[in-house]
């Protein structure tokens, strides 16, 4: 099993298509992982044994006769609860939602599915995708596989931490204002947001439809790439996907060529408010560039320096909007406060005891910034800051061929640490937000680990809006360096990936949850 579980996702397509494994036998060995150490980590809300097993048969069965398959057929995955799931939970990590299961796909399950990856399950999140840290689910927190005590990132911490701990080779992100990047960054991970309109949103529960994108989580950049290949592309059920071909990234990622690119250093996302470890694993890593031939500018976004105050006005606006949906009387939870309550106690019954502490602040400030007399001052003020942000990263991508940072400020950080102080939190993104405003792709590579702690750093690549590619090239070329440098892939040297990670924290498969939350 844990020869096969190590294996990158590249490596198992490949053994799978010499017929050296099955992917019965390749999906038997993840339940067996996810039944070993998920009690400790919490990636997983639900996990689809039997349908997992299903799909691996029918792919080994369409193997064995012949068939032609797509690349990945056979390797398991698994999906953030906040896809809709035929058949399977959807929670969207809240009260609200619980038991709810969606009667359609969203339309990337339905790519999964049709390219033959078995779903092993649902993955953990931040309520409604709101969070940096997935402390904030309604079904308790996922755990960092470094230390257990710490977090995993957020909103999609279940993904990172699902990845990291070899509980399966890919997984499904969402990424709002850095839900996919920055838990890659603090995992130790490979996390991708691809250009806005790129991958389709539809089934996606919505938070802030301008800003939310789904995206790879994998362990190496080469698996990010046929991940994005298989789920990207034009859908006309989503009004906002881009009717172009998905970017050749996966052959950028095999070429792993930087040699005369511009890399262009983000004076605001850079220096003061980092952690002096991120920041040193940070200028390496660009050093390792230079030596793959990049040339490296510094370019100044001044309009950086608002994001974080536009992005909190904005994604209130939309969250507020989105949610309205939830009214306890179409679907989901439905609390009667009495006998002969009004349609409007329901309501509001039903919204104090489904959505959490951090949803509700949303709303409330969405709500307020959307009111009449306040709309100009608030939100339409942070419309124009957005605009500001995307004429900046155009001035700068004239200069640069790619953007880089830091992803994260700081490394993972102990649970609880932030939980009442809800700025130092929304601090966590300062870095990953300015491409959500701006619609551009972005990526997370680890840089090595921070002196002062041990834990994984993350280093950030930005690219022009449709040039994905250009993220592959570099986090490849600087993936190839420094696992050169490490002897290794990062993730060798997680402390509580070695064998007592399976002990006594373990649970038997039987007793996987059932997506009512453990």
């Amino acid at each position: 099993m844990t020869d096969l579980i190590r294996l990158t996702a590249d490596e198992m397509a490949d053994a799978l298509a010499a017929k050296d494994i099955s992917s019965l036998e390749l999906t038997r060995a993840h339940l067996e992982r996810i039944a070993a150490v998920d009690g400790g980590v919490h990636a997983f809300l639900h996990v689809d044994g039997e349908g997992a097993l299903a799909a691996a048969r029918t792919i080994d069965e369409r193997r064995s006769a012949g068939e032609a398959l797509p690349r990945l057929a056979g390797v398991p995955i698994g999906v953030k609860d906040v896809m809709a799931t035929k058949g399977l939970p959807t929670t969207c990590g809240s009260k609200i939602l619980q038991g709810w299961v969606p009667p359609y796909d969203a339309t990337l399950v339905t790519r999964l599915r049709q390219s033959g990856l078995p779903i092993l399950g649902k993955l953990n999140m931040d309520e409604f995708a709101m969070g940096s840290s997935t402390e904030h689910s309604a079904y308790g927190p996922t755990h960092n596989p470094w230390d257990l005590e710490r977090i995993p990132g957020g909103s999609g911490g279940g993904s990172a931490a699902c990845v990291g701990s070899y509980q399966a080779p890919l997984a499904i992100g969402t990424d709002t204002g850095g839900s996919i990047r920055q838990p890659a960054a603090v995992t130790g991970t490979v996390g991708t947001k691809p250009t806005y309109g790129g991958v389709s949103r539809f089934g996606l529960v919505a938070l802030a439809s301008s800003l939310d994108q789904a995206g790879p989580c994998t362990r190496t950049v080469l698996d990010a790439a046929l991940l994005h290949e298989v789920i990207g592309g034009y859908d006309p059920m989503d009004s906002t996907s881009i009717d172009a071909p998905v970017p050749p990234v996966v052959e950028a990622a095999r070429r792993a060529d930087v040699s005369g690119m511009r890399i262009g250093i983000v004076r605001e996302l850079t220096g003061e408010g980092f952690q002096a470890g991120v920041q040193k694993r940070f200028d390496e890593a660009v050093e390792h560039l230079v030596d793959a031939g990049a040339e490296v500018v510094e370019v100044s976004c001044p309009s950086f320096t608002y994001a974080l105050a536009a992005y909190y006005l904005i994604l209130p606006s939309e969250a507020s909007s989105n949610l309205a949906r939830f009214d306890a009387m179409r679907y989901g939870l439905r609390v009667w406060p009495s006998d002969d309550a009004s349609a409007e106690q329901v309501m509001a019954a039903t919204r104090a005891a489904g959505f959490g502490d951090e949803v509700k602040r949303r709303i409330i400030l969405g709500t307020y910034a959307l009111s009449s007399g306040y709309y100009d001052a608030y939100y339409g003020s942070a419309q124009k800051v957005r605009r500001l942000i995307y004429d900046d990263f155009a001035s700068a991508f004239e200069r640069a061929d790619v953007l880089v940072s830091p992803t994260s400020p700081t490394t993972a950080f102990r649970f609880g640490e932030k939980m009442t102080d809800p700025m130092s939190m929304y601090l966590q993104d300062i870095a990953t937000i300015p491409a959500n405003l701006a619609g551009v792709p972005g990526m997370s590579v680890p840089s090595g680990l921070a002196d002062e702690d041990g834990l994984p750093a993350g280093f950030q690549i930005l690219a022009p809006a449709t040039r994905d590619e250009r993220l592959y090239a570099v986090g490849a070329a600087l993936e190839q360096r420094l696992d050169a440098a490490w002897g290794g892939p990062l993730l060798d040297r997680a402390p509580t990936l070695a064998s007592a990670f399976s002990g006594a924290m373990g649970s038997s498969y039987a007793d996987a949850r059932d997506g009512e939350g453990r």
